[in-house]
């Protein structure tokens, strides 16, 4: 980067904490006191275990302990319908749905290891069906409702499915006529009133077989490595990559949540990720019920009013969201927040791509707080990297790493080698000492592949990052997106951060294109804010603020106007899909990403 580019944190100003009139007192107030005392032992015994020493459960922990206990009649799950109609599950009621659930699979002959599909939006059947097979000793494989056939079809085939619960409209939309392209597939479970099934082979009405069943179930004895979670990363091209997690990772999932999201036991909480995703299985549904907290979940697509109703009409404490839509928020502007009244909102929290610098100063004009960015990945299966509510943030850094997460910054040496860089402000590539408990066991049927992510003692996460020299990390780029021109390495993200400080611009994407002099240079695609319309005195001024802030080197050479950036329900943006559509290359399956 040249001297002229000054980054991320020298063009934003740190937002000192705590922030706000909270008088909950954050729960990491001594980072370093408590990253010295932690220990993955202790957070395990935080945890209940199940009776009688018969080993770990995820599903005992968010649910059966709290039914048993003094949250029996909290609300564990507030269900909002798109047409306003709402239901509430208090922890006895999700106990006892979730034992029918797991009797229905025992009924079907569904054991320990089994995996279980579910494809259906956010209704209370998939959070049903998510926690029943987990208490059945199955494994939960969650499949997002907007896939298209393929992958639907190559997921279910990868994690050898033998169930599959959907609803009856998107089993004649998406998996009827695959049925006989499934062969590891032996029942299907509708959610519906009166679906019309009676000429469809193997498939079952749930809502029958859940009345029939027992509403008390025994969960077996559950090893902590036992197969919990298979979920399935997600790309434009390629096969995708089944990530196996065990009942061992509930350990983490409640302690970063207690770090990282800053829980209290009177939380009402709300994550907006759906759980096809890692983040709405993690943080959307076992780590707020283990908490014995209430979650919020919410039907309906983003819609910038209805959230602000909901953050309002809810009370809702903490908010964990996505990028995505919080730059879809600011197109609306401050002032739409600011016709609601917030006084409960405690918290703010993102997740799925790096929160540029702008939106976190932004939540503290729209909220009175800043959004706290957090790093992990679906192999990591829960969070590793974070700001703090009791730290100074630092916009545009990915924080600093939760007690009990080792990381480094390595740089490759050989084809089996690395080495730690300790030099701060050094690009590297960002890796993690292993040993916390949701790290993944494996890439279902893909040994090889798994092999290849640990060199060195190290998980290598493939993600371009440097340290500073007070600990806080900071994101680059993937390492496949990361731009090679006349000699610099770009991060994307950098360029996309700076571009979307000029007032014009609601999103950048940014790639790589290929140059017979330079190898790459720098190509942005921008969505323009409503008011300002695409022209090339527009793109000029683009071009000219771009450079003088990144320097002639890292600033755009190129800028073409889009309506939208393509990403994935993530919230990832799909730099790899604007190539191979800027260069007419072969898109591959687009049916992950959001709808535009």
């Amino acid at each position: 980067m040249p001297e002229s580019a000054p980054t991320l944190s020298a063009r934003w100003p740190a937002i000192a904490k705590p922030h706000g009139a909270s008088t909950v007192v954050p729960n990491l107030v001594d980072y370093e006191r408590t990253r010295a005392e932690f220990s993955w032992a202790q957070a395990r015994a935080d945890l209940d275990g199940l009776p009688n020493g018969r080993g770990l459960n995820i599903a005992h922990e968010a649910v059966d302990r709290h039914a048993a206990g003094d949250r029996r009649n909290r609300v564990a799950l507030g269900w909002l319908s798109k047409d306003g109609t709402r239901r509430d599950f208090t922890y006895a009621d999700l106990c006892d749905e979730t034992s029918r659930f797991a009797n229905v699979l025992k009924s079907l002959g569904v054991g320990k290891g089994d995996p279980v599909a579910v494809l259906a939006g956010r209704i209370p059947e998939l959070y049903i069906a998510a926690l029943g097979t987990l208490k059945n000793g199955s494994v939960f494989t969650p499949l997002f409702s907007a896939f298209g056939p393929e992958p639907i079809q190559s997921r279910i085939n990868i994690a050898r499915a033998t169930v599959l619960v959907t609803t009856d409209a998107l089993y004649r939309k998406k998996i009827e006529a695959l049925r006989g392209s499934l062969p590891s597939l032996q029942h299907v479970l509708l959610v519906g009133e009166t679906p019309s099934i009676q000429k469809l082979s193997g498939v079952r009405h749930l809502r029958s077989l859940m009345a029939d069943a027992d509403q008390h179930f025994t969960i077996p004895p559950t090893d902590p490595e036992d197969a919990a979670l298979l979920h399935f990363t997600s790309g434009t091209t390629g096969k995708p990559k089944g990530a196996l997690h065990v009942h061992e990772a509930v350990v983490a999932h409640h302690a970063t949540a207690r770090f990282a999201l800053d829980f209290h036991p009177d939380d009402v909480f709300w994550c907006t990720a759906d759980p096809g995703w890692v983040t709405g299985t993690s943080y959307g549904i076992i780590a707020p019920l283990t908490h014995g907290l209430t979650s919020i979940v919410d039907e309906a697509d983003f819609d910038a009013g209805r959230w602000y109703s909901i953050l309002q009409a809810e009370r809702i404490t903490v908010w964990y969201t996505a990028p995505t839509a919080i730059r879809m928020l600011m197109k609306a502007g401050a002032a739409a927040a600011r016709q609601h009244a917030f006084p409960s909102l405690r918290f703010l929290a993102s997740v799925g791509e790096p929160l540029n610098p702008e939106a976190v100063a932004w939540g503290v004009e729209a909220f009175d707080k800043p959004f706290h960015d957090n790093w992990w990945q679906t192999e990591t299966g829960g969070i590793m990297i974070a700001n703090f509510a009791a730290m100074e943030i630092r916009p545009g850094s990915m924080g600093r790493p939760l007690p009990g997460i080792d990381v480094a910054i390595v740089r490759h040496v050989g084809e089996d080698a690395i080495e730690v860089v300790e030099a701060p402000d050094t690009e590297g590539e960002l890796a993690l000492r292993p040993g916390w408990p949701s790290m993944f066991r494996g890439y279902l049927s893909d040994e090889e592949r798994y092999r290849k992510c640990f060199v060195g003692g190290y998980y290598l996460t493939g993600d371009l990052a440097k340290r500073d020299r007070d600990g806080y990390y900071w994101f680059i780029g993937r390492a496949d997106d990361v731009i090679k021109s006349s000699g610099h390495l770009i991060g994307p993200f950098e360029v996309e951060s700076v571009l979307l400080e000029h007032p014009a611009v609601a999103e950048a994407g940014v790639i790589g294109k290929p140059d017979p002099v330079a190898l790459e240079v720098v190509k942005a695609f921008v969505a323009l804010k409503l008011g300002y319309e695409p022209n090339e005195t527009l793109k000029r001024e683009l071009l000219g603020f771009a450079r003088v802030r990144l320097g002639a080197a890292v600033a755009p050479k190129e800028i073409d106007f889009r309506p939208s950036i393509p990403k994935n329900r993530a919230g990832k943006i799909m730099r790899r899909l604007l190539k191979a559509r800027e260069l007419g290359l072969p898109e591959g399956d687009i049916s992950t990403l959001e709808a535009s």
